[in-house]
């Protein structure tokens, strides 16, 4: 990891943060007009976005690097944020947000279960499948607020996941040689899998998206590849 690292991260989050504070939100009274697929879709996606991330942020502060926490607290608040535009979006659609999803809950329970670099891997198997999601619903969904939100909150899904690929690298050093590269082919067998069920559950809505379950999940597995080397290099 170059020196200074998770402080230029800092500053990013940071600037990122102004641009959002001087950006104004999307024409909420426009509405949203989707398919009722792709709204049940929508409201999957935002109960994923929504949550504290204080699990996250303690292992962090515990990991002995005070810009990485801060780094990791600006992360979070983005996350929030995404969830707030994708419930403002219900909204404009006439659509109610979902008070959980059991894909979440097991998504959070299987991310508290050890440690911080436990936690990552499994955060980045949601930022993966969440950057093909966000470009098929930006590209796809055929309603220019959508297409609005979508297009920001994939804006900050391409920032976030060199962010964790940074910290997992530094955090794979710390494994023994031989242990690194089948913790990483886990971890494509643990994605391949996730996004195989995220296929099938949200499948009706990839297609009125244009995105059938097959491409969508070579798309993500294809992505992984780039995440592994970075990790790894």
């Amino acid at each position: 990891m170059r020196a200074g690292g998770f402080a230029d991260w800092t500053r990013r989050f940071e600037e990122e943060d102004q641009r959002r504070r001087d950006r104004p939100d999307p024409h909420w009274a426009q509405g949203a007009s989707l398919h009722r697929a792709v709204w049940a879709s929508v409201q999957r996606f935002q109960v994923g976005e929504d949550g504290d991330g204080a699990n996250l942020v303690a292992k962090a502060e515990q990991a002995g690097d005070p810009d990485y926490a801060h780094a990791v607290k600006l992360f979070v608040a983005e996350e929030q944020n995404h969830a707030r535009l994708l419930a403002r979006l219900l909204t404009a659609g006439g659509v109610p947000a979902l008070a959980g999803h059991w894909s979440d809950r097991a998504f959070v329970r299987l991310r508290r279960l050890m440690g911080l670099r436990t936690e990552l891997l499994v955060l980045m198997i949601a930022e993966v499948v969440a950057l093909r999601y966000y470009r098929a619903l930006r590209d796809g969904a055929g309603d220019p607020l959508t297409s609005d939100v979508a297009g920001r909150i994939l804006a900050d899904e391409q920032r976030h996941v060199p962010f964790h690929c940074e910290r997992l690298h530094a955090s794979f050093r710390e494994l023994s040689r031989p242990l690194r590269r089948p913790v990483a082919a886990a971890w494509r067998l643990l994605l391949c899998a996730v996004c195989l069920v995220v296929a099938a559950d949200h499948g009706a809505a990839l297609r009125e998206l244009g995105v059938g379950r097959l491409r969508f999940v070579a798309d993500v597995m294809a992505s992984s590849k780039s995440v592994v080397g970075t990790i790894l290099a």
